[in-house]
């Protein structure tokens, strides 16, 4: 059945989608639904980047690579597809029914990840990393875009609250599970089908990416919410366009405009963002190696030990975050943001401290508590960001904002990698790359994130007074 795409403009007519202070809310139970299946695909995204990063150390002998191509393997590489068309696909968030997007990109991801346990080569690692993204870049923006159509701004921060649960299961099941069949593959010969030879964790990868077939046919009985129409003043690109004009759309121009328009509030934001992203991603990459190289643990070890401590950080993290929230939210408009920068502050602390640990139990644990405070402070961001985006291009924006997250993220398995091979030089002082990065780092995020609070406050009061 062909999807047909929403009209580049909206006007103001009686079927016109309703505005937040009029419209009806989709039932409880489809907008709940719909939550469910998204978490169940952000568990699978999070629960096959751990179990990558679980097999770091393992890729890195068996294809004979150094520290900084392992980096960009883990990095760069999954990013480069997405710098081409990672805002575009997003902007079929804002013109497609979200569910159809959401199916076919966990198609892919789960395809994809399961051709990267057929690779034979360094290249074609790369080649099915590269392609990775292209995959997983509209899953964010639309379903981002499709909770904030299913659930009314007072229960938005729980739903976003509860999306983190994906994020919860993936990251926990992912070191334990992980573990256990690395430890189980470890001893297996390489396996010979005809011109393939699968090493024994690549049958790893072949398992955990084919879930994702199940996961897109469930996305297929989701109800789509209408959408929010937008505000009559909100920049819309112009119905009698050029060729040129429109691909400049598509490819995120009118987003960009709107963010710059209110940069004061944006960019502060996205600069933070972008900043944490390369320390989080860089040490949840470089943390298995590290755990290897510092304390002489296995995976099985790491994963049995962390898994159980993420799983407690991240609960309490959530039960933190919520209520952290809303008690600032008595107090202050600006709660989300305010939030999020004493949150980042507690982070830092945290990464700097866990690599100096004397053993491997502390450092983890340090790790954890790391990790709590940033799930803590994920949900005041993402939800700051969709308070204030603008409803007609909430999809774009949302793949703006995390593209900074998902490009410096992406950077940060590197930067370490680069530092440890260029400036530390010694495999098993993997820990000083790891201080270094996070010293410099995450300090500049946190007062990035500081420097947003006010902005962010008097655009939520100029909202307030509109009506929305």
């Amino acid at each position: 059945m062909a999807i047909a795409p929403a009209t580049a403009t909206v006007e103001i007519v009686a079927d016109a989608p309703p505005r937040a202070d009029t419209r009806d809310w989709p039932s409880p139970g489809a907008a709940y639904w719909a939550l469910a299946v998204i978490v169940l695909a952000t568990f699978l995204t999070f629960f096959d980047q751990v179990v990558f990063g679980m097999l770091a150390q393992r890729i890195k002998a068996d294809f004979g690579l150094t520290d900084a191509q392992l980096g960009f393997l883990a990095g760069p590489a999954s990013i480069i597809c997405y710098l081409f068309v990672g805002i575009p696909l997003a902007r079929l968030a804002d013109i497609y029914p979200r569910k159809y997007v959401l199916a076919a990109g966990v198609s892919v991801i789960g395809v994809i990840t399961a051709l990267g346990g057929l690779a034979q080569s360094f290249a074609q690692f790369v080649g099915t990393r590269v392609f990775l993204a292209a995959g997983g870049s509209a899953h964010a923006p639309s379903s981002y875009s499709l909770l904030a159509d299913a659930f009314a701004p007072r229960t938005l921060t729980r739903a976003f609250a509860l999306l983190q649960f994906g994020f919860i299961g993936g990251t926990t099941l992912g070191p334990i599970v992980g573990g256990m069949l690395i430890g189980m593959t470890a001893h297996w010969a390489p396996s010979e089908i005809g011109p393939l030879r699968i090493f024994g964790w690549q049958w790893i990868m072949i398992w955990t990416g084919l879930p994702g077939l199940l996961i897109a046919l469930l996305f297929l009985t989701v109800k789509e919410p209408p959408r929010l129409a937008p505000a009559p003043d909100a920049p819309q690109p112009p119905r009698d366009a050029s060729l040129g004009r429109r691909i400049l759309t598509a490819t995120g121009l009118d987003a960009a405009r709107a963010i710059h328009a209110q940069r004061r509030v944006y960019y502060p934001l996205f600069a933070g963002l972008a900043l944490s992203a390369i320390e989080t991603f860089g040490l949840q990459f470089w943390r298995v190696p590290f755990m290897i190289r510092s304390y002489g643990w296995n995976e099985a070890q790491i994963g049995a030990v962390m898994g159980g401590m993420i799983l407690v950080a991240s609960l309490a993290g959530l039960a933190l975050g919520g209520a952290f929230v809303e008690w600032l939210a008595k107090r202050h408009k600006d709660a989300n943001v305010r939030a999020a920068a004493i949150l980042f502050g507690c982070v830092t602390c945290c990464a700097i401290a866990a690599p100096l640990m004397p053993n491997g139990h502390a450092s983890l644990a340090v790790m954890s508590l790391g990790a709590m405070f940033g799930i803590a402070g994920a949900v005041p961001q993402n939800a700051a960001i969709q308070r204030v985006a603008p409803n007609a291009m909430r999809g774009q924006v949302t793949a703006i904002y995390l593209f900074m997250f998902t490009f410096f993220g992406a950077m940060g398995s590197f930067v370490v990698g680069l530092v440890q091979d260029f400036v530390i030089g010694v495999e098993k002082d993997l820990w000083k790359a790891l201080v270094f990065t996070a010293a410099v780092l995450l300090p500049l995020a946190t007062l990035c994130m500081v420097r947003a609070i006010r902005p962010y406050r008097e655009e939520v009061e100029r909202l307030e007074a509109l009506g929305r």
